[in-house]
């Protein structure tokens, strides 16, 4: 029996008293184009596969249906000191196995996302030490005044932690090196459902947990979540009945699924696309140049920038149901500045010129790595971005495929030119800023700059937002470190994408601007 083959049955035989299967029981079939990558909250820092865990572990500071901070596993917090920030652990919660909830875990899981593999690193850079004062107190010490705390850690999610340590998964999955544990395939949270059956890209089950401390407001009892990559596939599931939930809709089919009777949720999402380049290595690991690294030089990022036709990619691509940006954040987003959300004018024969002062009269090849079902239509902008490029002598050698293959290759940094879509965790520009653009660290910060692209006094003006109290002299920071970022061309952004849901009439939803989906809030009618 395989490793994997060991856990599922474990998990499989320790659910299945739990009565959830009882007659009159409510089953929720939801179907998204791609799966989330594994059931660790720690290894992989992505809006599916935090949303999805997200039902089956908790934050101590959670968030409303407003987006607005909630209580969850702490009751309380408040600053003690100019660094540090106390927390009022929630008495009485107990984790899916029956273990009692208590400052070692809070502890434990600060410790375990701050280390070795963890693809949360960004949201633990800024703490310095995180201390039990008792069992239901803990006090996080920050390396500088942080004022933004609560917010950040709100996708930080609580494990425990004697059963990570019966089950050696003391440390995060690692998606970027393969390396799976027991916290791949099992889960032990505290939150509304917790994990019955996980079959990898086939399908995962989920239960309603009886012992939740907090309230259930919907009334699924169980959740059957069923990866479909295709998407005449996943529509023909939804209209034959045999899903009740699909996301995303695929744009060119919003109208037939309206006319059909059923209900299509659309709304404004908080995810930035955007393309990044490698801007470190003196030489490309995927491309014609030899010897030199194009990318390093800004006039060749300008010149890929203005050769991009994104109004093209709205109507014809995106179908409109995209906003063209200058900037890496979505209006929303704290921090966001609309006078520079203005993009250069498109302008390939410019291109061409720039390309030829920068010593590439006749363009170079280069391989774009790209999704095919991440984002909406990811593999589809490629293509458009791949045309237009071509028409300045740029030849794009489009590798696309499966986010399970993709992301652990562009996460270490096995590229030379990306796509990426990003929402702030902490709907705050400081995220985007310390996560996209400031010089990579191994501390955490830009742990999602994949091209490392680097400008010290952006770095400089991080730091000093990260800290900042002053909301006047805060938000002119984040409007100085975005204007140098946009002069430099580090990335190229694109478009807010955005969201397209479909249901049965039958179904009561919440559609949250982060594309997450909390269960505990679904009501089957």
């Amino acid at each position: 029996m395989t490793l994997r083959q060991t856990f599922l049955t474990a998990a499989l035989a320790g659910t299945l008293a739990l009565g959830c299967a009882a007659a009159g029981a409510v089953t929720l079939r939801v179907a998204n184009q791609g799966d989330a990558n594994s059931m660790d909250p720690h290894s992989f820092n992505e809006s599916l596969q935090l949303s999805f865990t997200g039902n089956v572990y908790e934050p101590l500071v959670g968030r409303d249906r407003k987006l607005a901070l909630t209580p969850a596993l702490a009751t309380g917090w408040k600053q003690t000191s100019p660094t540090v920030w106390r927390f009022e652990l929630r008495r009485g919660v107990v984790f899916h196995g029956g273990e009692k909830f208590g400052a070692d875990d809070v502890v434990f899981t600060f410790q375990r996302a701050a280390g070795d593999g963890s693809d949360m690193k960004g949201y633990t850079s800024a703490i310095k030490e995180v201390r039990k004062v008792d069992e239901h107190t803990v006090d996080i010490e920050t390396t500088a005044p942080f004022p933004i705390l609560p917010d950040v850690i709100s996708l930080v999610y609580i494990m425990n932690k004697s059963w990570c340590e019966a089950n050696k998964a003391e440390k995060p999955v690692d998606r970027r090196k393969g390396i799976e544990n027991a916290a791949s395939f099992r889960a032990n949270g505290t939150g509304p459902f917790r994990l019955k059956e996980r079959q990898p890209t086939t399908r995962t089950v989920l239960v309603r947990n009886f012992n939740y401390w907090g309230k259930v407001e919907g009334n699924v009892d169980e959740v059957v979540f069923t990866p479909i990559g295709n998407d005449a596939t996943r529509v023909a599931a939804l209209m034959s009945g045999e899903i009740d939930v699909m996301e995303p809709v695929p744009l060119q089919d919003v109208e037939r699924l309206k006319a059909n009777g059923l209900k299509v949720l659309q709304g404004p999402e908080l995810r930035t696309i955007f393309l990044g380049m490698d801007q470190k290595r003196d030489e490309l690991l995927f491309s014609s140049v030899k010897g030199k690294n194009p990318f390093k030089d800004v006039r060749v990022r300008r010149a890929f920038y203005q050769a991009i036709d994104i109004e093209a990619i709205k109507t014809r691509v995106m179908r409109g149901a995209a906003s063209p940006t200058a900037l890496m954040v979505a209006p929303g987003i704290k921090g966001f500045v609309p006078e520079l959300n203005k993009r250069p004018p498109l302008d390939p024969e410019g291109a061409k010129k720039l390309l030829a002062e920068a010593g590439y009269p006749n363009g170079f090849e280069v391989t774009l790595s790209c999704p095919n079902d991440r984002y909406v239509n990811d593999g589809e902008i490629c293509q458009a971005v791949a045309a237009n490029l071509a028409r300045i002598g740029v030849k794009i050698n489009l590798q696309a495929e499966s986010k399970a293959t993709y992301f652990p290759k562009i996460l270490s940094r096995n590229t030379s030119f990306y796509m990426l879509g990003w929402t702030p965790g902490t709907y705050d520009s400081h995220n985007a800023l310390s996560n996209l653009i400031a010089t990579p660290t191994d501390k955490g910060q830009g742990l999602f700059n994949l091209g490392s692209y680097s400008n010290p006094k952006i770095d400089e003006l991080t730091l000093k937002i990260q800290s900042e109290t002053d909301e006047a002299r805060r938000g002119a920071m984040i409007a100085e470190a975005f204007k140098l970022h946009s002069d430099d061309f580090g990335h190229i952004p694109l478009h807010q994408q955005a969201l397209a849901w479909a249901t049965k009439k039958n179904v009561e939803l919440v559609q949250l601007p982060d594309n997450f989906m909390p269960f505990r809030w679904i009501t089957l009618k």
